[in-house]
């Protein structure tokens, strides 16, 4: 499967999504004008993903700000891989930023994988 790579900009973060090696990454700040428009490439990747994913699968999500249409965003690509075997989520957050823990606790009460909380 052929890796998707993003890099980042004053609006969209970095993404590195790699098959091979089953692991999905965004970092930086995350509030581009359509997220729809951004995401959506993404998404789709993420189906051609799932229809034959590495062993174990480890979505990075290290956003130090994101906004609520990439909130919507991000909860659409977690669900996607709520009924995959195998897969962790590792949540970054500064250590002072309690919104950004705040919201990966709340995504870990709505999606079924197991979260990995991380302080920088």
């Amino acid at each position: 499967m052929k890796n998707l790579t993003f890099e980042a900009t004053f609006e969209t973060p970095q993404v590195v999504l790699d098959g091979n090696a089953g692991v999905l990454e965004f970092s930086g700040r995350s509030h581009p004008e359509d997220s729809l428009i951004f995401y959506k490439p993404i998404l789709n990747w993420v189906s051609d993903y799932l229809k034959s994913p590495a062993p174990s699968t480890r979505i990075v999500i290290r956003l130090e700000y994101f906004n609520t249409s990439t909130s919507k965003m991000i909860l659409s690509l977690l669900n996607k891989f709520e009924n995959t075997e195998n897969t962790v989520v590792d949540w970054f957050h500064f250590g002072e930023d309690e919104d950004m823990l705040e919201c990966g606790k709340e995504f870990s009460e709505l999606i079924n994988l197991p979260f990995t909380f991380h302080t920088i």
